[in-house]
């Protein structure tokens, strides 16, 4: 046989005398010697195997564990650790059943209705009985700061329906959708420990976001001029604020123009408050259309 060497040789190259035969029937041997073992005890040797990677895993998976319980230790379930990156609050709108645009016909209560029946099955919560049993009577215009452990269950201020006058569903069931005056509630999402305006109450505008200012030539608001109350904050989260309500800015759109669409803005006013990001349009402010036809 041939071998896969070569050398040099009196300036010539020539072929080598190839590998030791004795290297190949070693590793022949060895190997055959392998094949051997697994065939005699195939089950021990798996086993063996199995054994191996069940323990590393387990290992793996306790020492993961034990990370991810040291980690949680360290983290409160009522107040976020770090909250130093929280932006201002975003708003919402209700009703909001086919996304942002409120669209109906006066004449057509089916258009109409279920917009009515969101309001009515939202406002539940606010009933006056309901706010009456659940929470307390607050003092208005400061912050209602509540000590204690972080762990103890936090008192709410009332917030009852009835503080949204016309808007309130008590007078007027519908809301004044029959009359195409329809009303919009705003609410400002919760962050535990927020305190809005800095001391001042936040005010909610509204105008036309684009297009002739004239479309919309009336908007009332309540309860008063249209301000969340300080002694709504700060929230102190679910686990603890169990029965507090949002405070709610009622809207009430008067006179808008008749068939035809009317792009809205409603924005949050005070120290503090962001509203013009316009890569977030939430944030601050909230964007709608009103088509109300005939």
């Amino acid at each position: 046989m041939l071998g896969l060497s070569v050398g040099e040789r009196g300036g010539r190259w020539t072929r080598g005398s190839g590998p030791d035969p004795a290297l190949g029937r070693a590793i022949y041997g060895g190997n055959h010697a392998l094949v051997a073992m697994t065939a005699t005890r195939p089950l021990s040797f798996a086993g063996l195997i199995f054994l191996f990677y069940f323990i590393f895993y387990t290992c793996l998976a306790g020492m993961f564990a034990f990370c991810l319980y040291v980690m949680l230790l360290t983290l409160s379930p009522y107040t976020p650790t770090y909250r130093d990156r929280v932006s201002p609050p975003g708003v919402m709108i209700r009703p909001y059943l086919n996304g942002f645009t409120i669209a109906f016909n006066v004449s057509q209560p089916s258009t109409w209705q279920p917009y009515v029946d969101s309001m009515h099955h939202f406002l539940a919560a606010y009933d006056d009985k309901v706010q009456e049993e659940k929470n307390i009577e607050c003092v208005s215009g400061q912050y209602f700061i509540q000590g204690g452990n972080e762990s103890e269950e936090k008192k709410a201020c009332q917030f009852k329906r009835s503080l949204l006058q016309n808007c309130s569903g008590i007078e007027d069931p519908t809301f004044g959708y029959s009359k195409g005056q329809p009303c919009i509630l705003l609410k400002m999402n919760r962050i535990i420990g927020y305190r809005p305006g800095a001391g001042v109450p936040v005010s909610v505008d509204c105008k036309v976001q684009k297009g002739n200012e004239s479309n919309l030539r009336s908007v009332d608001f309540y309860p008063g001029n249209g301000t969340f109350d300080l002694m709504y904050y700060p929230y102190y989260g679910k686990l603890t604020h169990v029965n507090y309500t949002s405070p709610l800015v009622a809207m009430h759109f008067t006179d808008v123009k008749k068939n035809y669409v009317v792009p809205i803005q409603c924005s949050l006013n005070g120290k503090g408050i962001i509203n013009n990001v316009n890569s977030d349009r939430f944030l601050g402010r909230i964007i709608f259309t009103l088509n109300i036809g005939k």
